[in-house]
């Protein structure tokens, strides 16, 4: 789980809230820095008053468990001091015009010039400046955002923008879809150089096909509404069946303030997307799982621990999705396709291979129906068997959403922990949802940071269930030689 604002600033305001969720005993994992912690909005820059010592700063977070993951635009300030700046101008790193002007335009800064990702050079170039912030300072993460191109004056470049497009010279027509995607693929490659041997975290507002190789996504600026939450249900399944799995949305909505109820629902949703995050324009109100009070407090952690128990689970649906590209969210359909009823099916999806997820989307609801696809089914929350092929009715007030585990599923769960590696898991527990016949359940499993996976410290367990109600036999097949240290 990710906690998120803009904009969480100075840096006590970055300490209260760490101190809040730990005080809580919400799990947490990331807090971001939105815009406000640069100075002028420069990229690459510090506040020198908000946060006087960043390096000092990401340590203390990562001593209780924290990780900080700081925003990045592609807007670079026309300011002849500032170095970024300077080095851009000075290689002819920037967007030019078709008549020879640079390309200008006001984002946050105010008047920016614009790097050339499609340019190999460029993003050498661009992929360098991640040394400070990651090798220097110590962030883990980074989060590109703007990179539509977006300017404030007309929405984004105008059509007469030339790009280099990798020695293939092309109009902004051409280059705009992969503008973002060239951004982001270069800023992975600077902070997976500089996080080595640690695997890199970076996140973009834009991309294209093929991006989902360098970062992970979410659905951008949406609203704090009924609607939108049952839009991210939508938008994050066709995303995932796209190529981007690793997909979320801004939980709770990031412009307006969503009450209690509806901030919920969407944490409930959220801690079965693979990419879980709050995020709020600040100028709404506070957005943190305690913002809303009892018992919605107690709701967001409930669902947030829920997350970090099924992360043996979640973490092998990841590796099924980037060894075999298999979407992470399965829409209805993915189920059974011999199947009409789940054709136009939007609500309802699969996470990995036994998890069937139908999030609650209307104020007031205690329940909802859903359709099930053939087979049976166990209620998560009661065992309750149900048959498929049907639609049946799911009761979910606040504590609950829809969820069913496929029968026959060996489903791996940890301890809960405040963050990931906070304690060794030492047992998993294996939830075994029998049935009569044997269905294959996988677990992956290697040291979660850094490449020796590719070298082999990996373990793949296969589980099947055989035997009747009375007396059962879970057997497994193991492949691989990793073993927790």
């Amino acid at each position: 789980y990710h906690q998120c604002k803009w904009s969480y600033f100075p840096e006590s305001n970055v300490h209260e809230i760490a101190q809040g969720l730990r005080e809580r005993r919400i799990p947490c994992d990331a807090i971001y820095l939105d815009i406000d912690y640069m100075d002028g909005y420069r990229c690459f820059t510090w506040h020198p008053q908000h946060f006087p010592e960043p390096k000092r700063l990401v340590q203390e977070l990562a001593d209780d468990g924290f990780k900080l993951v700081v925003i990045i635009d592609p807007g670079i300030k026309i300011d002849p001091t500032y170095p970024v700046y300077q080095e851009g101008l000075e290689n002819d790193f920037f967007c030019r015009r078709a008549d020879g002007p640079l390309m200008r335009g006001s984002v946050w800064p105010g008047a920016c010039n614009f790097p050339d990702y499609t340019r190999p050079e460029v993003r050498a170039w661009w992929a360098g400046l991640f040394e400070g912030l990651i090798k220097d300072v110590g962030v883990k993460g980074v989060w590109t955002d703007m990179n539509e191109p977006a300017v404030f004056e007309r929405g984004t470049f105008p059509d007469d923008v030339r790009f280099g497009y990798d020695g293939q010279p092309a109009s902004h027509k051409k280059a705009h879809n992969i503008y973002g995607m060239q951004m982001a693929r270069a800023t992975t490659e600077g902070v997976a150089r500089f996080s080595y041997p640690n695997r890199p975290f970076t996140i973009t507002r834009s991309t294209y096909a093929g991006g989902q190789r360098y970062s992970s996504g979410w659905t951008g600026d949406n609203i704090a509404s009924w609607e939108h939450l049952w839009l991210a249900n939508i938008q994050c399944q066709r995303l995932s069946i796209s190529g981007f799995s690793f997909i979320g949305s801004d939980i709770g909505g990031f412009i307006d303030t969503p009450d209690g109820e509806l901030y919920a629902r969407w944490v409930a949703l959220g801690a079965f997307h693979p990419f879980f995050r709050t995020h709020s324009s600040g100028d709404h109100g506070d957005q943190e799982p305690w913002s809303f009070g009892e018992p919605f407090t107690s709701l967001a952690r409930q669902f947030i621990e829920l997350r970090y128990q099924l992360l043996p689970y979640m973490y092998t649906v990841f590796w099924q999705y980037s060894t075999q590209g298999t979407p992470m969210l399965r829409p209805l359909t993915f189920l059974d396709q011999n199947d009409p009823e789940t054709y136009l099916r939007m609500a309802e999806f699969a996470l990995g291979d036994h998890l069937l997820v139908c999030p609650i989307t209307q104020a007031g609801a205690d329940g909802r129906w859903m359709y099930l696809p053939k087979g049976q089914w166990y209620y998560y929350w009661t065992d309750e068997l149900k048959a498929g092929g049907a639609e049946v009715w799911a009761t979910a007030d606040l504590t609950r959403i829809p969820l069913f585990i496929k029968a026959g599923a060996v489903v791996p769960m940890q301890p809960v922990m405040q963050y990931v590696g906070e304690k060794p898991v030492t047992e998993l527990t294996l939830h075994v949802y029998y049935t009569g016949s044997p269905v294959e359940s996988v677990l992956y499993d290697d040291g979660g940071e850094g490449y020796a996976y590719q070298q082999g410290q990996q373990t793949v367990r296969r589980f099947t269930v055989v035997g009747d109600a009375g007396s059962l036999t879970l057997s497994q097949q193991i492949e691989g030689e990793y073993q927790p240290s």
